[in-house]
C-alpha cells in the first residue's frame, strides 16, 4: 500500500501493515521495549504485519485503533498470554534481552488491564506484598509504603479492595504493577472506566512512574486524550 501523504507529524507507514501508521520518536536512545511484528493472525485473518515499534525507556507508546485490529492481541504477544488459535510471528526485545520465547513470568513485562484484578480476599497492602519477591519484611514493608505514597494511597494500606473507589482501585492496581519491578509495562485501556478527571490524574502518575523507572510502556486506548507523547503512537485498523 503506498504511503499517506506526510504530515506535520512526520507519519509514516509500517511496511506491509495495512492502516498501520506509526508517528516516530528522535532516535536519541536504544529502545528499552522493541516489539518487530511481522504478523499477528486469527485463524481468520491477519490482524497486524510488518509493524515495528521501538519505545525507549521513560516513554509511554500509545497504541490506537479500531476495535477487531489487533490491539489486545499485540499486547498478549508482547506478554506472552496469546489466545490459542492466534499466531504471532515476530521478536519481542526487553532491555536488549529477546524474551518472545520465554514464558510470561520470565519476560518481566507487567500488564495491566481495564479492570483492575485486585485479590478481593486482601488487604490493599497484602496485594502489593503479593507483588514483591522474598526478603526482608520490613524491607519489603518499606516498599509497599513507598508505593503507596507514589500513587497517593498513603493511608490505605489496610483497606479492603472492595471500599475503593474506581479511582484508588486502578492505582492501587498501578502500584502491584510497578512492585513487581518489570522492565517494561503493558496497559489494556486501564482509564476505561474512569472519569475525565481520574483519567488525566491516572495519566500523570503513569508518565511520571515510568520515566523515574526508566522503563518502557505500551497503552492501548481509544482515546485520544490518553496520548502523553505525540511522538509515540502507532494506529492500527481493522483487518
Amino acid at each position: 500500500m503506498p504511503s499517506p501523504t506526510p504530515t506535520p507529524a512526520a507519519l509514516h507507514r509500517a511496511p506491509n501493515a495495512p492502516g498501520a501508521v506509526s508517528t516516530p520518536r528522535p532516535q536519541d536512545a536504544a529502545p528499552a521495549l522493541h516489539v518487530q511484528v511481522r504478523s499477528l493472525r486469527s485463524p481468520r485473518a491477519v490482524l497486524v504485519q510488518g509493524l515495528d515499534i521501538a519505545v525507549p525507556g521513560g516513554a509511554v507508546h500509545t497504541l490506537m485503533g479500531a476495535s477487531g485490529s489487533g490491539k489486545s492481541s499485540l499486547l498478549a504477544a508482547v506478554c506472552g498470554t496469546l489466545a490459542p488459535g492466534l499466531q504471532f510471528m515476530g521478536e519481542v526485545h526487553v532491555m536488549g534481552r529477546r524474551v518472545d520465547h520465554l514464558p510470561t513470568r520470565a519476560r518481566r513485562i507487567a500488564m495491566l488491564y481495564q479492570d483492575d484484578v485486585l485479590f478481593p480476599h486482601m488487604t490493599v497492602r497484602e496485594n502489593l506484598l503479593f507483588a514483591i519477591a522474598a526478603g526482608p519484611p520490613a524491607a519489603r514493608e518499606a516498599q509497599v509504603a513507598q508505593a503507596l505514597e507514589e500513587v497517593e494511597l498513603a493511608g490505605f494500606a489496610n483497606a479492603d479492595p472492595a471500599t475503593l473507589s474506581g479511582g484508588q482501585r486502578a492505582r492501587a492496581a498501578l502500584a502491584r504493577a510497578l512492585l513487581s519491578q518489570p522492565q517494561a509495562l503493558v496497559l489494556d485501556e486501564p482509564f476505561a472506566k474512569l472519569d475525565v478527571a481520574l483519567r488525566q490524574r491516572m495519566r500523570a502518575l503513569l508518565g511520571v512512574a515510568v520515566a523515574r523507572r526508566g522503563i518502557a510502556a505500551i497503552v492501548v486506548t481509544h482515546d485520544p486524550t490518553d496520548i502523553l507523547d505525540a511522538l509515540c503512537v502507532t494506529h492500527l485498523s481493522a483487518p
